[in-house]
């Protein structure tokens, strides 16, 4: 039996390039970032699929958006940026929060059925959540676009640029989703651990 740790999704080389490409605006401003957010939670919140989250991937994105006022509901950190540690204040501000932690181990370039649970327990969440990374979170925006409720926002890093943030609609969902079944693995069983209907994603439940 495969352990939830192992890779259950991987990024193919033919792909690569595909995820180098910001999936929305990039800004070096939280605030204005946190401005588009609510903004974005106005225009495309369905009351069907529940309250818009924030959801943060990446330990600086993290802290910029704490620093500037808010907690994300979902929190995703591996101690590094672009694969070097953070900086120690950086990570002592991480460290000192008090939300709730969820462990978990997910190897780079990958998706494991651990980080998948743990960010939909996170999704569904009355609570902020914070999800520890053993390895790497390096892949987890994709699967928090296609969880997360309509007029969410993921922010994640782009690196040398600043912070990509995603607003969650039904045209960025079906990018999302484009990304997500050309990576390599078990694409079924990755929705099913995110309680995700892709066959949901053509608009008609947006309404």
């Amino acid at each position: 039996m495969s352990d939830a740790s192992d890779p259950l999704l991987t990024l193919p080389e033919s792909l690569r390039d595909a995820f180098k490409e910001p999936l929305g605006p990039v800004t070096t401003d939280a605030d204005a970032l946190l401005a588009a957010a609510d903004e974005t939670r106005e225009r495309h919140a369905s009351p069907a699929e529940g309250s818009p989250r924030l959801i943060a991937v990446g330990d600086i994105v993290t802290y910029h958006l704490r620093e500037a006022g808010r907690v994300p509901d979902a929190a995703l950190v591996d101690g590094k940026t672009e694969r070097e540690a953070v900086r120690e204040e950086i990570a002592a501000a991480l460290a000192a929060t008090d939300e709730r932690r969820v462990p978990v181990e997910n190897p780079a370039a990958a998706l494991s059925a651990a980080l998948l649970d743990a960010l939909a327990e996170a999704l569904a969440a009355d609570e902020p959540v914070t999800i520890e990374v053993t390895g790497e979170e390096d892949l987890a925006a994709l699967p928090a676009m296609l969880a997360a409720p309509l007029g969410s926002t993921v922010v994640y890093g782009q690196p040398g640029e600043g912070m990509v943030r995603v607003a969650v609609t039904p045209e960025t969902r079906q990018r999302a989703r484009e990304l997500f079944e050309g990576l390599a693995g078990d694409v079924p069983a990755a929705y099913e651990i995110l309680g995700v209907d892709p066959d949901g994603f053509d608009g008609t439940d947006a309404a």
